[in-house]
């Protein structure tokens, strides 16, 4: 049976990201399994371009900032007293925090932080996400698509095949 990729079916994409010039910036080890039909459980442009397809089609596109992850924003990086952080302090590092003038009650506030550079008594963190700023090329390929159970459509996401959900 060779259904096709439409709202509230779960699709399976092989995919790989490169940035424009072509260097690979996300391999895709393991697949991509989410709930399609305006979930956001993926970009909405990938989503659209998998629109209709069927097991094998491939897709490429192409997404400025704006559709991926966000335009590069200089105000999320933070320079921190050394003092704060653990011993084993490494670049690439990451760490929950909030932005400037975030609200504590927030979560929706809440950034993950990247080490970036470490200095004697400074540490430099970025609160981008490393793909924001970057043009990025999606190519993906549908491998499986099924239809959602209930459950994974009222709670407009996937469940694994082994994820007993009790709620």
């Amino acid at each position: 049976m060779n259904m096709q990729v439409a709202k509230n079916t779960v699709v399976t994409l092989d995919y790989s990201v490169t940035d424009c010039d072509g260097e690979l910036v996300d391999a895709g080890q393991e697949p991509l399994v989410y709930l399609h039909g305006g979930y956001d459980d993926i970009f909405p442009m990938i989503e659209e371009a998998v629109q209709g397809k069927r097991v094998g089609e491939s897709v490429v596109v192409r997404m400025q900032p704006d559709d991926a992850f966000g335009e590069y924003d200089a105000t999320l990086v933070q320079l921190e007293p050394r003092s704060q952080f653990p011993d084993e302090l490494q670049v690439g590092m990451q760490f929950e925090g909030m932005p400037e003038g975030g609200d504590e009650d927030d979560e929706e506030d809440v950034l993950i932080y990247r080490v970036t550079e470490i200095a004697d008594d400074k540490v430099v963190l970025d609160g981008n996400h490393p793909l924001a700023g970057m043009a990025l090329v999606f190519t993906c390929t549908v491998t499986d698509v099924r239809p959602a159970t209930a459950d994974e459509i009222r709670h407009g996401h996937t469940h694994d095949e082994d994820f007993d959900d009790e709620d």
